[in-house]
C-alpha cells in the first residue's frame, strides 16, 4: 500500500476515488459571462426617457431569484416610475445621478455609492441633465417579475430641487 504523506495527498485520493466527485472532474459548476460575448440593447422607450443601454441583462435560475444588468443612462436619461416586488440595489460605477422615491426627497448619488430602493416603493432613478451616469441593477423576482414598470417620470418631477444631505 502506498503510504500518504501529507493531508493534501489524502483528500486527493479521497476525492479522485468518489464517484459522484470523479464524473465531474475537470468541469466547473461556475458561470463566467465575458465582457465581450455581453449583447448591449437600449432601454426601451416605453420604460426609459432619453438614451439608455442595458448590458450583460441577467436572471438566474430557481432556486435563486436573482437577475441584474449593467444599464447606463446618456444626460438627462431616466426610468419611468417603477417598484420592484423584492426591493433593488445599484450599485453606481460611473457618474453622477438622481433617485426618488414616490412622495419623497429627490436625492443626488455619485460614481461609488450603493442605493437600496425597498420592495415595492414606486421610485425612478437617472442620469442628472449634465452628465452620464452607469449602475449595476440587481433585483430578484417573485412569481416570475423584477419590475412592474409604470408611467413616465414628467420633466417637472425629473427637473425638480435635489435635497441635499
Amino acid at each position: 500500500m502506498k503510504r500518504l504523506t501529507s493531508p493534501l495527498a489524502a483528500l486527493t485520493l479521497l476525492v479522485a476515488g468518489t464517484p459522484a466527485l470523479a464524473e465531474n472532474e475537470g468541469k466547473s459548476d461556475m458561470e463566467i459571462a465575458r465582457k465581450a460575448d455581453m449583447k448591449t440593447v437600449d432601454g426601451p422607450s416605453e420604460n426609459f426617457t432619453g438614451r439608455v443601454t442595458i448590458t450583460g441583462q441577467f436572471q438566474r435560475p430557481d432556486p435563486s431569484r436573482v437577475g441584474g444588468a449593467i444599464v447606463h443612462f446618456e444626460p438627462g436619461a431616466r426610468t419611468a416610475w417603477h417598484t420592484h416586488p423584492a426591493g433593488q440595489t445599484l450599485i453606481v460605477t460611473e457618474g453622477v445621478g438622481w433617485t426618488q422615491v414616490e412622495g419623497g426627497p429627490k436625492y443626488e448619488f455619485h460614481a461609488g455609492d450603493i442605493l437600496w430602493c425597498p420592495a415595492e416603493h414606486k421610485h425612478w432613478h437617472g442620469a442628472t441633465p449634465h452628465e452620464a451616469m452607469t449602475h449595476i441593477a440587481i433585483q430578484e423576482s417573485i412569481g416570475g417579475t423584477p419590475v412592474t414598470w409604470m408611467e413616465k417620470v414628467t420633466d417637472e418631477e425629473y427637473l425638480a430641487p435635489v435635497t441635499k444631505d
